[in-house]
C-alpha cells in the first residue's frame, strides 16, 4: 500500500512529542490500542444493528492486532527510514490492524460504506483488490482511516488499517502468507501458479455461493406471508 502523509499523523507526532523514550513508545501503543477498540466496537454496534434490522449478520469474525516492534522497524528499514517513532507514525499505516470476515462480497462493501460514513472516521486512502487484485490473485478491500482517541488533553486522530475480505478469500490469504514467509516472498513458479488458480476457484466460489444465497433470500421473502 501506498505512503499515506496526512494532517493526522502529524498531529500524532505532535501528540507524542519528539523524545524517543519509553514514555513516547507506550503513548504509540496506547493510541494505537485504543484506536483498535473504537473501530472494533463500532463495527460490532453496525453488526448488531444489521441483525436487528435485516435479521442477517454480515459479519463473520473480526481479528485485530498492533504491529510488533520488530514488523515496524523492518518496514521502515525496507523503505529507507530511520526506525524513529516520528517515522513510524508518519510513514507505517497498518501498526493498528482490523481485519473484518464476510459472509459474502456484498457484505464487504456494505461494512466499508456503513464504516465510511460513521461522523467521527475520515477515510484517508481505499485499495479494492477485490475489482483489481494484485498479480498473485490476493484480493481484499483494504482502508486506512483515521478515529478521533479522546485522551486527558484533547482528541488525537490515530490511523487504523482496515482489511474486509469473504471466509474463502482469507483462506487464500492466509495460505500465500506463509508460502511467502517460507520461500521469503521467492517461492518457486509452479507454487505461484497454482495458488493463482487457487485464486480464481475462490472467486468463482464466491460468486456462486453469493448467487446462492441471494436465492435463498429472495424465496424466503416470497414465501414470508404464507
Amino acid at each position: 500500500m501506498e505512503e499515506v502523509i496526512d494532517d493526522g499523523a502529524m498531529a500524532l507526532v505532535n501528540a507524542i512529542g519528539m523524545n524517543e523514550g519509553v514514555d513516547s513508545w507506550q503513548t504509540v501503543i496506547l493510541l494505537y490500542n485504543s484506536a483498535l477498540k473504537e473501530v472494533g466496537t463500532k463495527l460490532e454496534i453496525l453488526n448488531d444493528e444489521f441483525q436487528h434490522v435485516h435479521r442477517y449478520n454480515p459479519i463473520e469474525h473480526i481479528k485485530s492486532r498492533t504491529k510488533s516492534p520488530e514488523s515496524i522497524v523492518k518496514k521502515l528499514k525496507k523503505r529507507g527510514y530511520e526506525s524513529t517513532i516520528e517515522n513510524m507514525v508518519k510513514y507505517v499505516n497498518d501498526i493498528a490492524g482490523i481485519r473484518v470476515i464476510c459472509s459474502f462480497t456484498a457484505d464487504i462493501y456494505r461494512i466499508a460504506e456503513m464504516l465510511a460514513n460513521q461522523s467521527d472516521i475520515k477515510v484517508i486512502s481505499i485499495k479494492d483488490y477485490i475489482k483489481s487484485p494484485k498479480e498473485s490473485g490476493y484480493k481484499s478491500y483494504h482502508m486506512i482511516v483515521t478515529i478521533p482517541i479522546f485522551l486527558s488533553d484533547g482528541p488525537v486522530e490515530t490511523k487504523v488499517e482496515i482489511q474486509i475480505r469473504t471466509v474463502a478469500m482469507d483462506f487464500w490469504a492466509s495460505l500465500e502468507h506463509k508460502i511467502n514467509y517460507k520461500f521469503e516472498g521467492e517461492a518457486p513458479e509452479h507454487i505461484k501458479r497454482e495458488l493463482y488458480e487457487c485464486a480464481e476457484m475462490v472467486s468463482d466460489l464466491d460468486a456462486r455461493m453469493m448467487s446462492l444465497n441471494e436465492e435463498i433470500r429472495e424465496y424466503a421473502q416470497k414465501n414470508e406471508g404464507d
